[in-house]
């Protein structure tokens, strides 16, 4: 099981300094992979609850957020070999022709380093400062997938769709990565499942949510790749893990990645035996980047 750790793109340690500081140590660390987060507004009064807290607040880090995939571009330039990767950016808010040069770029900056994580996103305001609609998000979001691979496998690149058009034309860089960078989509629904099992390469579900949901869900997920007409054995699975340690052991009821040292690495095991291609260790980015290292360095211990 390969593992992966936030690069800080948000919050105190949103600056280059931190980016350098955090990526080096990450590969240092014999980390696999770096993911930024990504976070338009944090509302002052929002109108639909953030799904990953308890009481559906934003975290304060999300007030201060680098865009990802430039971070991700400048973290490349500071490493040689750690993969570089988006947990996650929402389809709505993309323009896939404009989206797969930028993200092709990287790739080839990178050296092929490039895994793409994608989502739906979930907020009412977002959705509302960028233009999008909620409505037919689904349908779109196929056609932006179905769009985005053929951009990046095919040249010269003709398309027609009820969403996107695109007249026959050489678009260019090709990923370095062939056929394409690995794509990942978050997903919670049956719909958003089936969706995986046709157009990507994993799922990168919030462990933290849902792992003890995974097994059954990922048996559904299997069954509709093959469905799909694609090979089941191939589908990769990221968890996102939220981790948080306390100092004694949670008793009853806690959220999963969380508690003891001994209680996280009983759910990192969990992962694994789920057949985990990767576990992507998700910070708590409101410390500066001098308490963020020695914490990268624990939960990779935590990890192994």
């Amino acid at each position: 099981m390969r593992v992966g750790v936030s690069l800080p793109n948000l919050g105190l340690s949103a600056n280059p300094e931190a980016l350098v500081r955090g990526a080096q140590q990450a590969e240092r660390l014999g980390y696999d992979t770096l993911w930024t987060a990504d976070r338009l507004l944090h509302p002052v009064q929002p109108r639909d609850p953030y799904p990953a807290t308890p009481d559906g607040s934003l975290p304060d880090y999300y007030k201060n957020v680098l865009d990802p995939l430039e971070s991700l571009a400048f973290a490349a330039a500071q490493t040689t070999k750690i993969g570089l990767g988006t947990s996650i950016i929402a389809i709505p808010f993309y323009n896939p022709v404009v989206l797969a040069r930028r993200l092709s770029t990287i790739d080839v900056l990178s050296g092929g380093r490039l895994r793409v994580g994608f989502g739906l996103g979930w907020s009412k305001d977002e959705f509302e400062a960028v233009g999008a609609t909620r409505k037919g998000r689904g349908a779109r979001a196929n056609e932006f997938l179905q769009l985005l691979d053929r951009i990046w496998t095919t040249n010269p690149v003709e398309f027609e769709g009820e969403f996107f058009r695109v007249p026959r034309s050489f678009i260019g860089p090709k990923p370095v990565q062939k056929p394409r960078p690995p794509v990942f989509l978050a997903a919670y629904t049956a719909e958003a499942l089936r969706r995986v099992a046709t157009y990507a390469d994993g799922w990168q579900p919030n462990g933290a949510i849902l792992l003890g949901e995974m097994p059954r869900m990922l048996a559904e997920l299997r069954a509709m790749t093959s469905e799909a007409g694609r090979d089941s054995s191939k589908m990769l699975l990221n968890v996102v893990a939220t981790m948080q340690l306390t100092a004694q052991p949670i008793a009853g009821k806690r959220a999963f990645f969380t508690g003891s040292a001994e209680q996280v690495r009983e759910d990192v095991a969990r992962a694994r035996e789920l057949g985990a291609t990767e576990l992507i260790v998700e910070l708590d980015l409101s410390p500066p980047i001098d308490e963020l290292l020695p914490t990268m360095e624990r939960f990779r211990r935590l990890a192994e």
